[in-house]
């Protein structure tokens, strides 16, 4: 049992790190959000109080909770998102400096400030390709009820929010729905605008500011009823961000009135047309000097990250699953709820699984909150690696069981009838019989936690997941491949370790040989 103590005690000191109170600035899933977010870190960051910008963490649901929780301290969203998915039981008044005021108050009691307008807005819009919306005689949303079997693509915040699509179908009554209304992802929308002579779709959302509006040419269909609300970008951040980090506060509230449309889609064009850094583009408007790292230093960073997720949730599932194995194999009566629970979780979709422990580890963090301690994270390492861990168990917990009942009966006969106690047979005997069959569920389970652990760059974990996802948003293949190519040597490395280390852990006797 010291062994297992050890390293349960090493865990939980690897995991102090992760639930720490640092300062941080998060970002969703698109190169503006990034800009803005990266500039408050470069002008609010200080020696005493670094801050720390976790990148691309996905929708506006998403941020809000992190900000309620306090897995993050401030980050960049607009006003009509905040009136039409955040405050969305709020009454507004139609003028404009009232319904700002009801908004500053309304955040107020989730202890959360807003900036004044940092100068821009980005509104939705829908577009379509400039040649064929003139050859359709299209240029208002209204006459896209003329035209029933075009095809559209919207991102999928924009297909469940009530100011995207289904608002936008309900307020224009267009005819439009089913398969003809896709689900994709914005940057791979408009590759799918400029396939063939119309494009596999026809038309797609889009945000004002966005650089590619002029690369790919298309037409900015009008507004005709003006369905969309005023989306002027602000910053909301914790109430109890000042205290902590003052700087930080100034820099976000010097924001406010500095950044216009134009500045602010020649710096999205910076990142998404130049491949220029989102950091270089922030120093850019900021006028300070760009920050630079070297691939080297970006991938050495990326690989220990990856290493600990990896490392410590198979570490976790070796020292429960094997006991479990034991007991399923030795007490018949266990064996069924004890594997029907693994196979269960394992069937569970990755990404599922990681937003069901963000919300169990939020509620735990109000209990904890209610009994003054202190919240754990549901954004970083920690929620990624409890969800490695449960995918690790069934490998490992099926072959230490398959091995245990696969030992001859007549060796446990002459065990018994030599006088050995259970512990005894166990150890000498069934553990070592066993242990190619378990050092191979091990094996399985470290090289797919390798690629699993890629999924952790949605919620900002670390490892070769970061440039993965970045790489998607931003469609660079280069920033995808620093993570993919080195996940894939990673688990080729892994597959070769675990073949080596058979030659310590398996008895020479049981070893498989080599085929001539």
């Amino acid at each position: 049992m010291k062994p297992a103590g050890c390293l349960i005690g090493v865990l939980i000191l690897l995991a102090l790190p992760a639930c720490g109170r640092d300062v941080r600035v998060g970002s969703k899933a698109f190169t503006e959000s990034v800009i803005l977010s990266e500039m408050v870190r470069l002008k609010g960051s200080t020696e005493a109080t670094p801050v720390l910008h976790r990148k691309g963490l996905g929708g506006t649901q998403f941020l809000w909770q992190g900000l309620v929780w306090g897995d993050i301290d401030a980050y960049p969203d607009y006003t009509g998102t905040i009136e039409q998915t955040i405050l969305t039981d709020v009454t507004f008044p139609a003028d404009p400096e009232a319904r700002f005021a009801a908004m500053r108050s309304a955040l107020a009691e989730y202890d959360v400030e807003i900036t004044a307008p940092l100068g821009f807005y980005n509104t939705y819009a829908i577009g379509m390709r400039e040649e064929v919306a003139e050859e359709l005689g299209i240029e208002s949303i209204s006459d896209l009820a003329n035209h029933p079997d075009l095809a559209f693509g919207f991102s999928p915040e924009f297909m469940k929010r009530d100011d995207g699509w289904p608002g936008v179908k309900r307020h224009y009554q267009l005819p439009q729905g089913g398969s003809q209304v896709r689900d994709i992802d914005h940057t791979l929308a408009y590759e799918a605008l400029t396939q063939g002579e119309r494009g596999e779709i026809q038309a797609m959302d889009l945000y004002s500011t966005d650089p590619k509006i002029q690369k790919y040419n298309l037409r900015v269909l009008a507004d005709d009823r003006q369905f969309f609300p005023d989306y002027s970008a602000v910053f909301l951040y914790r109430k109890d961000l000042e205290p902590r980090a003052p700087q930080l506060v100034q820099a976000i509230n010097d924001l406010a009135g500095e950044i216009d449309q134009s500045e602010m889609i020649e710096l999205n064009a910076l990142v998404e047309l130049d491949r220029r850094e989102e950091a270089a583009a922030a120093a850019t408007l900021l006028g300070v000097d760009a920050p630079s790292s070297s691939l080297v230093r970006r991938l050495i960073r990326y690989t220990i990250e990856h290493l600990f997720l990896v490392v410590t949730s198979l570490a976790m599932a070796i020292c429960v699953a094997i006991p479990l194995g034991i007991v399923a194999a030795k007490r018949p009566r266990f064996e069924k709820p004890i594997m029907v629970t693994a196979e269960i979780i394992q069937t569970i979709p990755a990404l599922a699984l990681l937003v069901v422990l963000m919300l169990a580890l939020g509620r735990l963090g109000d209990v904890l909150q209610a009994l003054h301690l202190e919240r754990l994270p549901t954004i970083g390492p920690l929620p990624a690696i409890v969800a490695l861990f449960m995918y690790s168990l069934l490998p490992i917990l099926r072959n230490t069981h398959a091995g245990i009942t696969g030992i001859p009966s007549n060796l446990r006969e002459s065990a018994e009838a030599i006088g050995l106690s259970p512990w005894a047979q166990l150890k000498q005997i069934e553990l070592p019989m066993a242990s190619r069959l378990i050092l191979a569920g091990i094996k399985t389970t470290a090289v797919i936690n390798v690629g699993y652990a890629t999924l952790g760059g949605l919620i900002s974990a670390g490892g070769y997941g970061q440039p993965i996802i970045q790489g998607l948003y931003k469609l660079d293949f280069g920033v995808m491949m620093e993570g993919a190519l080195p996940a894939a040597i990673m688990a080729v490395l892994v597959k070769s370790l675990f073949e080596w280390s058979e030659l310590i852990v398996v008895p020479k006797g049981l070893r498989l040989k080599p085929a001539h």
